[in-house]
């Protein structure tokens, strides 16, 4: 089979990397891919966001079936698009997608659905919102309702923080359309866990429990990130909990859009937040996480092409999802500067080192291919992921791997899956 992946991030290696591994793969293309993809497909230069272009490049490849890495495509109609043309697609239609396309979609779908998430409201007027904030007082969570890469929410601690937040994102349109609508909610707190589920439409597979570390410096400080390392099982959410959770988070979504005669096909993704009254949603995904991808591909056992046929053709419960019992951690390694801006063109050094290890594998996110050399493109650079027998031995072979790779103006932080050993003492 002829396979595209569409994406460029650690998350389109791991997919890549895994999909390889199936014996009905032949060939895979990646577009736009990165430098990671690059060695083990074909690189096509076509922007994720490219509807029509990338339905006349699996036209014209004769693809058998694509993969969707990025939310935006989906929200875009990718989905809709190549099944008009009868090309099997892995990945919700752009209905289904707005759980993560729109937050104000998403959090009334969840209060439909009778899931539990925090009290919210919904503004599209800037006036609204600000008397809303100082009539309830903070903390507040300000959420632009649209795609903001990961940027477009704001924890306010005070009434101005939050008061700034939404002139910024309706006001200045520092997130464009993103902001012309804003969700505004309570402040939860505890400790996140992440949640994946393949899903037909009806039924659905858990994958194991997992924790992202969003925050760019250690001990959770700094500006939010795509993330900066994750590791699989999380033990906030033990396997014990899984079938619970997915009856509390999974199942009524897939009942609900089932019933709009919106099925959703592909990973749902719940982002739990542990409170002292249980869990509660903070947020809906509609593809793998990045970097949660990384160490749930390392765990995971069942062939993935097997998995994603199931899901687009509703068999799911006829398949066994296996993930092996070891644990894996993975470490992002950063340009200096992210979030921010950053420098890029470096080479990198030492990744056939960290490859050779047995049980690792590091997975390339912001890299390209130039004269033969691996240099950074992006931000977030790689995520060097190991297995092993538990979280402390994953995370000292993922460090030690960290340690063989080298390049100018790098950073990562030394704390990943702390929580989770501490959970653990």
């Amino acid at each position: 089979m002829k396979i595209l992946i569409v994406g460029s991030g650690g998350r389109e290696h791991a997919l890549c990397w895994k999909l390889a591994q199936s014996p009905k793969v032949e060939s895979i293309l990646c577009a736009p891919g990165n430098g990671g993809t690059a060695q083990i497909g074909e690189n096509i230069d076509i922007k994720d966001d490219d509807i029509p272009a990338l339905v006349k490049l699996a036209k014209d490849r004769e693809i058998d079936l694509v993969v969707v890495g990025p939310e935006m495509p989906l929200v875009l109609g990718l989905e809709n698009s190549l099944t008009q043309e009868g090309i099997p697609c892995f990945g919700p239609n752009a209905f289904a997608a707005n759980l993560e396309g729109s937050k104000a979609f998403s959090k009334n779908v969840m209060a439909d659905a009778g899931v539990p998430t925090a009290a919210f409201r919904v503004f599209d007027e800037y006036e609204a919102a600000v008397a809303f904030i100082k009539e309830r007082g903070a903390p507040l969570v300000v959420k632009a309702d649209g795609l903001a890469a990961g940027k477009g929410v704001i924890v306010a601690t005070s009434e101005e923080e939050a008061i700034e937040a939404v002139e910024e994102m309706m006001v200045k349109k520092v997130f464009g359309s993103a902001g012309d609508r804003v969700v505004i909610e309570e402040t939860l707190k505890g400790e996140e866990a992440s949640f994946l589920c393949f899903c037909d439409g009806t039924n659905y597979a858990m994958l194991p429990s997992s924790q992202d570390h969003k925050a760019a410096y250690e001990g959770d400080t700094g500006p939010n990130t795509g993330g900066m390392g994750a590791y699989s099982p999380a033990p906030i959410l033990p396997k014990d909990k899984y079938a619970e959770t997915a009856e509390l988070c999974i199942k009524p979504i897939l009942r609900h859009l089932a019933a709009k005669g919106q099925p959703f096909k592909g990973v749902l993704y719940a982002g739990l937040m542990y409170t002292e009254n249980g869990p509660s949603v903070l947020e809906y995904n509609v593809r793998f996480g990045d970097p949660e991808c990384q160490p749930l591909l390392m765990r995971l056992e069942t062939d993935l092409l097997t998995i994603m046929f199931a899901c687009i053709d509703g068999k799911l419960d006829q398949i066994e999802v296996t993930s092996t019992s070891q644990t894996a951690c993975g470490v992002v390694i950063a340009a200096e500067g992210y979030p921010g801006s950053y420098p890029k063109g470096m080479e990198i050094t030492g990744l056939e080192d960290a490859d050779a290890m047995d049980g690792v594998k590091v997975f390339q996110a912001g890299t390209k291919v130039d004269s033969d050399k691996i240099v950074t493109s992006g931000g977030r650079v790689l995520c060097v992921t190991a297995l092993g027998d538990d979280l402390a031995a994953a995370r000292e072979k993922a460090y030690e791997a960290v340690g063989k790779v080298h390049f100018d103006k790098s950073y990562y932080r030394n704390d990943i899956a702390d929580k989770g050993l501490k959970r653990l003492k």
